[in-house]
């Protein structure tokens, strides 16, 4: 035999290279190669990887990851869609952020690029993930279970019985008696079986447990379902905010009833369900005083009449987390407030301005701020900002406050200012805000004359001669109380939220299928032998399954007490 090398070895030349060593390895290459020739994946090839990467469990689990983290400054900062009030307020606090976080999309969370761009990811990845898992799934179920090993004794959770047959049994029908009998256990307990019988050996295979892997594929699908049902349904929801007075009444239509409205991309504004609630009274309790927590409120009600059409008006009531359901739409009860109804006549005794004016409250007792506005009517424009203390008290620097939130001793006092209310240009301005730039303040504050003070039911001249005002006391047009009550109320409607707590519910089934469901193969043999029959139970688990060892020695228990009593001995 020769003992030069063959072609592509080398042989040890005494330089300290490896003997045998293939000729294209990259040791045995010359020192001024670059290295070795990597593969080129091109563009196909970098989609491919990519397209791996997207659909790996891995990434959709950080992705779901992400999407939680991502919804976190929705809970922190305003949304416009849910709290436009809020976002209009925080930007009045925080004038030098709030550019900084609208910018960043912070106060449109939910409908932001980057949340959006996580959203639309996470739904590809799981589909990604899901049809290929299902079909492999699908073979699987339709896949005769594995055949018998033919050494069960090498698998770690096993069990032998030798059993001696008595005198003149055929050993090798009783093996095959055994494996029916086993057979009809196994597909009794919920496993599915195979025979494979065969050179004298009788034996049933087994396995069970598919249901996990179900549960697992249907746990991701009812993601997949949840994130259709929040995208598609979010497009189908709008919310909006309305202010309603006592004796007034709310109509579901955007030219007419609402102060906000935030429609989903799907909603047709010129479709709205139609109908009406009018407040008919807003009951409010408070701790008493002398007692603990006094002032303090303990509920709130708003008794309202519901009218749609074809329908007779209904009553109703919304309550602090307690909606009221109105043709799909749910009313929220957001807050509420005072509104004194405030009358101004000019010089002549002409009523140029009559309305409830919605006042905001301003600390825990409702000592709460408005904006009175007269465009027109007056000799000039003028603009009022008034405080409501519904219990009016002294402090010693001789300023009002208000002691109880309730109207035990209202006092209405205004600041009066007379100039351009800017207005006259068609620029929207906030009907709660008054901007006295540019306005010469008559009454209160530093203007040397003092701010006018009005008790329900009380006139008070205004400055320069201009006319009245005149604090209306409610109680005389048959009001249970001196100054009217309105209330906040949100209008949501939610077309998506009944699938997404079905595809929850789905989706928390599944997962409870795919931890607790456990999947094992098991397997009976029995081998006649002269006079002896050897019973072998064996099982394997398909993942994390803590109880397979107890598994296989009750099946060895049960199958063997149903066996035509024999001395069985015991081996391992």
């Amino acid at each position: 035999m020769s003992n030069s090398p063959s072609d592509g070895e080398t042989v040890d030349s005494g330089d300290g290279s490896e003997p045998l060593r293939p000729a294209d390895h990259v040791d045995a290459q010359p020192a001024s190669a670059n290295g070795l020739a990597q593969p080129k994946l091109g563009v196909v090839g970098w989609m491919r990887w990519g397209w791996r990467q997207l659909t790996s469990m891995r990434t959709a689990l950080v992705l779901l990851l992400l999407l939680a983290i991502a919804a976190i400054p929705g809970s922190i900062v305003p949304q416009r869609t849910a709290d436009p009030n809020g976002v209009a307020q925080y930007k009045t606090n925080n004038p030098d952020l709030y550019p900084i976080l609208d910018q960043l999309q912070l106060f449109d969370v939910y409908s932001s690029a980057w949340f959006s761009a996580i959203y639309i990811l996470l739904f590809i990845s799981l589909i990604g993930c899901v049809i290929p898992r299902t079909k492999h799934h699908w073979k699987a179920l339709r896949a005769r279970p594995p055949r018998t090993p033919a050494r069960l004794s090498r698998l770690d959770d096993h069990v032998e019985i030798l059993r001696e047959l008595p005198a003149g049994a055929d050993a090798a029908a009783s093996a095959v008696s055994a494996i029916d009998l086993a057979q009809a256990q196994l597909r009794a307990a919920g496993y599915r079986v195979e025979r494979y019988d065969g050179r004298g050996v009788a034996s049933v295979s087994a396995e069970r447990g598919y249901a996990r892997e179900t549960g697992n594929l249907v746990f991701h699908s009812a993601l997949v379902g949840v994130l259709l049902a929040v995208g598609i349904g979010g497009g189908l929801t709008y919310t909006g905010q309305t202010v309603v007075v006592e004796g007034d009444s709310f109509v579901n239509s955007l030219g007419l009833g609402y102060t906000s409205f935030n429609p989903g991309r799907f909603v047709d504004t010129n479709a709205l369900s139609p109908y009406a609630i009018t407040l008919d009274s807003f009951e409010v309790s408070y701790v008493p005083v002398g007692e603990p927590g006094q002032g303090q409120a303990g509920s709130f009600a708003a008794n309202v009449t519901v009218a749609e059409p074809g329908q007779s008006p209904r009553d109703g009531v919304v309550r602090v987390n307690h909606p009221l359901a109105v043709t799909g739409d749910s009313i929220y009860l957001m807050g509420n407030g005072y509104a004194p109804t405030i009358t101004v006549r000019n010089a002549d005794g002409d009523v140029v301005f009559r309305e409830d004016v919605e006042f905001l409250p301003k600390d825990a007792n409702m000592t709460s701020q408005g904006v009175i506005k007269i465009p027109d009517g007056l000799s000039e424009q003028l603009g009022l900002i008034g405080f409501l203390y519904p219990t009016a008290a002294t402090l010693h620097s001789g300023a009002f406050t208000s002691a109880y939130p309730s109207l035990a001793n209202p006092l209405l006092t205004l600041w009066v200012y007379a100039g351009d209310l800017g207005i006259d240009d068609g620029t929207a301005r906030n009907v709660y805000a008054l901007d006295p730039s540019g306005m010469t303040q008559l009454a209160g504050k530093d203007s040397g004359t003092e701010a006018l003070e009005l008790e329900p039911g009380e006139t008070v001249d205004l400055p320069r001669g201009m006319g009245s005002i005149t604090f209306e006391d409610a109680t005389a047009n048959g009001a249970a109380e001196q100054v009217k009550r309105y209330v906040s109320l949100s209008v949501h409607r939610d077309v998506g939220a009944p699938f997404v707590l079905a595809f929850a519910v789905v989706a928390l089934l599944g997962l409870l299928a795919a931890l607790f469901i456990p999947r094992r193969r098991m397997w009976v043999k029995a081998t006649p032998g002269n006079g002896t029959l050897t019973l072998e139970y064996a099982g394997l688990a398909r993942g994390e399954d803590p109880v397979i060892a107890a598994a296989v020695a009750d099946l060895a228990r049960t199958h063997g007490a149903s066996l035509p009593a024999e001395t069985p001995e015991p081996h391992a």
